[in-house]
Formats: structure tokens, sequence, C-alpha cells
């Protein structure tokens, strides 16, 4: 099935909810918080290498972004996965959420599986690359740091949904 692909030269328009919120553990994105989507296919996850001039750009993430005020996270990280990867929002069985909460700001992980496999495009210029990555290359690759540090907890709980 083709899908209309947005030019990924171009950033996407702002809306009220991208904003820096700052508080007394640090700068983040997103007024309403954030989301993202950790989806897998078999034993491999979709990455996504983050431009440069975007926050800790050049490592390695999953897609997601600011929530809009009347989302729901999983509603959040699947439009955001759509815009930045491609993802068919038909394709997603969501299994779970991870929630990292610091009381003025919090980021939800999305856990997900794929319905069928499907290739994944670059949909905007926040993304680099995208990669389908075996769970044992994931600690390889140079990860977002917030990633980096929940990925030994996600991993076991998308094994246990295969």
């Amino acid at each position: 099935m083709a899908r209309a692909q947005h030019d990924p030269t171009q950033r996407r328009p702002h809306g009220p909810e991208d904003v820096w919120v700052d508080g007394p553990h640090g700068r983040f994105w997103g007024a309403n918080g954030a989301a993202g989507l950790l989806i897998a296919d078999g034993d491999r996850v979709l990455l996504q290498l983050r431009a440069v001039w975007s926050h800790l750009g050049g490592t390695w993430g999953i897609p997601g972004g600011a929530r809009k005020g009347d989302e729901t996270p999983e509603q959040a990280a699947i439009r955001e996965a759509d815009e930045e990867a491609g993802v068919p929002p038909a394709l997603v069985d969501v299994i779970g959420t991870s929630v990292f909460d610091l009381g003025y700001w919090s980021y939800t992980t999305v856990l997900a599986r794929t319905r069928e496999p499907f290739e994944p495009f670059v949909g905007d210029a926040e993304s680099v690359e995208l990669r389908w990555t075996a769970f044992d290359e994931v600690p390889d690759l140079p990860l977002h740091p917030g990633f980096a540090a929940s990925w030994t907890e996600l991993r076991p709980r998308l094994e246990a949904a295969d």
C-alpha cells in the first residue's frame, strides 16, 4: 500500500505544545509531555537517527515528540511515528507503556508490535535515517541517553509479547 510522504527536508509547523519546559531536573520538549513509539517486528525494533540540529542530535532513539493537549500518550506516539517514520497506524498493536515522570514533565514510551512488516520512510527533517535493528545490536549504537537508560527494562517486555 503506497502512502503519501511529507517532504523529509522540511520541518513540520509547531503548535502551542511544541515548547521547552524547564524545571528542577532540566529542560524537556513538550508542554504536555512527550511520547515515543518503540515498535518491534520479531526480534528487531525500529530506530531513528536524530538530526544533528535536534536536541541530542546524532543519537539513535525512537520516533516521538510532544503530546497535543487532547491526546493520550498512545495516540501521540503513533501520530509522531507516522509523521516521522511512516509507521502505518493500522499496523500498530500497543502492548504497554513505560512512563518517566518528573512531576512537571513526563515521557511515555509506548511499546508495540507490528501486525505485519512495513518499510519505514523518513517523513520529516527530524530523522536522518530509520533502521530496523536487531535487539542484540541496539546497545552497539550511539543511543539517545533516555532510550539507553530504559532499553534494558523495555527489551524483555517486547520479547515477552512476541
